[in-house]
């Protein structure tokens, strides 16, 4: 058993022990609910009372390994479901079954707590967790070696990968790059194809480069030749990519990105809705355990609120709650337009076939039963999130860019506003917009435009922190929301992008041009109100282009 699994185990006997410890008080509660039964069997209130409680100790018990105690609970289930019948049939032998069947969990209980919970008959479960990937590399600050004899084109592939966030460093020989590899691995290197001394020197460099030294650093090769034997050579060689002179930079970026970055998708984010502190903890492990971000709610009533600040990719709900159901507030979320398609799923101890059904009718993604397998509720959960992950993408992204579209990134700014207020720190807010950008579509046609609004759009979400939001807020025009920073950082943080942008060289046939934008900032300490904010951004941002384009300007 892996050091991380057996971590796990402990807290799950700790949460179990703490459940076994609140049984008595519990079942005193529900000898109450059993008395005033008998004094008046249309007590609704209190039939309820009792079999939500029979309900939860037979899923948590179960749960937990306390098989004897769920068991009992799911006997005395049955009989206090038939409480909720109408019209009620309580005969004297319901009522002494009923009674006999607490008794008996009473007993399980002084066993349980006479032995010690963690030590009781069986174990929750065995399983082994999956192993956690290691933490990728981030975007950004990668280190490129360049290996090319003209000094010129070392020089400009240099300029316009810093542009992209990496560093590069040029050499004029193999040799040199040899050299350099001893003292440090780059995490990619950049080969001309051939040198003075030979055509193909730059791959026969390459490849002893990889026999000889046994490095499996990516390579791209450039080459003024576009032959197959050109291209054979390189794949011989190792090389991963080619490109023929001259290369656009955004394609060489984007190769750079896929050979160097591997991208962790983010981790799933899981509202898990029970009464039963315990057994929600004991679920919440595990998802955790598998990467996944777990939030609980132990009361439905604070369920909306959560949903708008945690914005969960689904949620894991039990049937049975005080004062709401889970097919009710199944209903109250789905009133809401922002979550109609968000996965619920029901995590209950609930076992017939027919209240299972009808509690999916409201358009509920599953059901599980507990107590449930720990690798079965992690890959269930895994299923659905993805799902509706993939369909948020679909419908929060730009199609052309992949930044975020208009309308979600106007949502992402009233939550950071919303934040912002609560924790009384700083926003910033940046409207951007490529400079005559008319003007290169009618010039080079709007493939060529596109090229520029993907190059603007990958500059921004490679230089910006992760915690900045990037949006394409319509056409050439994008936004961006800087949290914790203050105007003149932000400004600062826009104008260096803004001149990195500059030196992007574009590609239409033989033509070589390049391209500016302008941009304005405002700031949440000046501006309370999106629609200020927004507003003192945009008028900058037009001051801006009025006074001659290629700026930043601030709003106040």
């Amino acid at each position: 058993m892996s050091e991380r699994t057996s971590n796990l185990r402990s807290k799950i006997a700790q949460l179990r022990a703490t459940f076994v410890e609140q049984l008595p008080a519990r079942l005193s509660e529900s000898r109450r609910f059993f008395e005033a039964l008998q004094a008046n069997s249309n007590n609704h209130e209190a039939a309820a009372s009792l079999h939500r409680f029979l309900h939860s100790i037979k899923g948590t018990g179960n749960s937990f390994g306390l098989r004897d105690l769920g068991a009992e609970a799911a006997q005395g289930e049955r009989l206090a479901g038939r409480l909720l019948e109408t019209p009620l049939d309580a005969t004297p032998e319901f009522w002494r079954e009923l009674d006999e069947c607490l008794g008996n969990i009473g007993m399980c209980i002084e066993a349980l707590q006479d032995v010690g919970a963690t030590t009781q008959q069986e174990e929750p479960p065995t399983f082994e967790l999956p192993s956690q990937p290691a933490d990728s590399k981030t975007l950004g600050g990668k280190l490129v070696y360049i290996c090319d004899d003209e000094a010129a084109q070392r020089e400009q592939l240099g300029i316009q990968l810093h542009c992209f966030g990496y560093q590069t460093v040029g050499f004029a020989d193999p040799n040199e790059l040899f050299e350099a590899m001893h003292a440090r691995n780059p995490d990619a290197l950049i080969m001309d194809i051939g040198f003075p001394e030979g055509a193909s020197r730059g791959t026969n460099a390459l490849a002893w480069l990889k026999r000889e030294m046994n490095h499996a650093v990516p390579a791209i090769f450039l080459s003024g030749r576009d032959d197959f034997a050109a291209r054979l050579g390189a794949v011989q060689a190792g090389g991963d990519a080619y490109f023929h002179k001259p290369v656009r930079p955004l394609d060489l970026v984007a190769m750079l990105d896929a050979l160097t970055v591997r991208h962790e998708p983010e981790p799933y984010r899981v509202l898990i809705v029970d009464d039963e502190p315990e057994v929600a903890g004991y679920h919440s492990l595990i998802l955790q355990d598998a990467g996944m971000i777990v939030e609980q709610v132990n009361d439905p009533r604070g369920v909306l609120e959560v949903l708008q600040e945690f914005r969960p990719d689904m949620v894991l709900m039990d049937m049975y709650m005080p004062g709401c159901t889970g097919l009710e507030l199944a209903k109250v979320i789905r009133q809401l337009p922002d979550y109609v398609g968000l996965p619920i799923v029901y995590l209950s101890s609930e076992t017939d076939k027919k209240k299972q059904f009808s509690a999916m009718r409201v358009g509920a993604e599953g059901f599980l039963t507990k107590p449930i397998q720990p690798e079965d509720l992690v890959s269930t959960v895994a299923i659905r999130a993805e799902r509706m992950r993939n369909l948020r993408a679909l419908m929060a992204r730009d199609g052309l860019t992949g930044l975020y579209n208009h309308s979600t990134t106007t949502q992402l700014l009233e939550s950071a506003l919303a934040m912002a207020r609560r924790q009384n720190s700083l926003l910033c807010f940046a409207m951007i917009d490529v400079d005559r950008f008319k003007s290169v579509n009618d010039t080079y046609g709007h493939p060529v435009g596109d090229q520029v609004l993907l190059a603007l759009g990958r500059l921004l979400q490679q230089r910006l922190r992760s915690s900045d939001i990037v949006g394409r807020y319509g056409g050439e025009e994008f936004a961006v929301i800087l949290p914790n920073v203050s105007l003149e950082q932000a400004a600062e943080i826009i104008d260096q992008l803004r001149i990195d942008f500059a030196k992007v060289n574009f590609l239409a046939g033989d033509v070589q041009f390049s391209c500016s934008f302008s941009a304005g900032v405002a700031s949440f300490n000046d501006f309370k109100h999106m629609e200020t904010l927004r507003g003192a951004a945009d008028k900058a941002l037009y001051a801006a282009k009025n006074q001659g384009r290629n700026r930043v300007l601030t709003g106040r």
